[in-house]
């Protein structure tokens, strides 16, 4: 089910495999209080009876990517197709080489499983809520570099929209000047 070096949940434990010995299975703890899926630095063991009692989720067999979402509201006043476009036009140039070799892995576990043919290119998905449209991008990205993929990608998309004076991101906080909050104490 896994070797060293593999990423696992194993009974709600995510990590990677450092050791697999006779009774534990020792992962390098990931997630916990650290958020993108970078190590805590604990190490956990985890008895070889829950292999074989629960799921054991592998990130890493057979292939090294996983799919992942960035969800970002644009207000309704937005041009939400030149946003689209900005932010596909970003996602789909960022994320091409790991499209590639993906597409690869998957035809790959094709030959060894039954898997039908799943798509790698970026997709925005639009949703209208009360408040904002709200646009999910899907993009693919190596297991292990998810955080710094996200990272780069929140922030190319912040410079760009940033530019546009049509396409504002949507908050449910509301900003008030010095001004209005002194109006409001009158």
């Amino acid at each position: 089910m896994y070797r060293v070096g593999d990423r696992v949940e194993i009974n709600g434990k995510t990590g990677d495999i450092i050791d697999i010995g006779v009774l534990y299975t020792t992962i390098m703890e990931i997630g916990e209080w650290v958020d993108g899926n970078q190590a805590t630095g604990r190490l956990s063991f985890i008895p070889n009876s829950n292999v074989l009692s629960n799921n054991v989720n592998n990130f890493t067999k057979d292939h090294n990517f996983i799919w992942d979402e960035i969800s970002l509201p644009i207000t309704y006043d937005s041009n939400w197709k030149k946003a689209n476009k900005i932010i596909f036009d970003i996602v789909k140039k960022e994320t091409e080489k790991i499209e590639e070799q993906a597409d690869k892995e998957i035809s790959k576990l094709g030959e060894k499983y039954y898997l039908s043919k799943k798509p790698v290119e970026p997709v925005i998905f639009l949703t209208i809520t009360d408040n904002w449209l709200n646009f999910n991008i899907r993009y693919v990205t190596d297991t292990r570099e998810r955080r710094i993929i996200r990272d780069r990608l929140s922030r190319l998309i912040w410079d760009e929209l940033e530019k546009s004076k049509d396409i504002k991101i949507a908050s449910e906080t509301a900003d008030r000047s010095i001004t209005n909050l002194r109006e409001l104490k009158q």
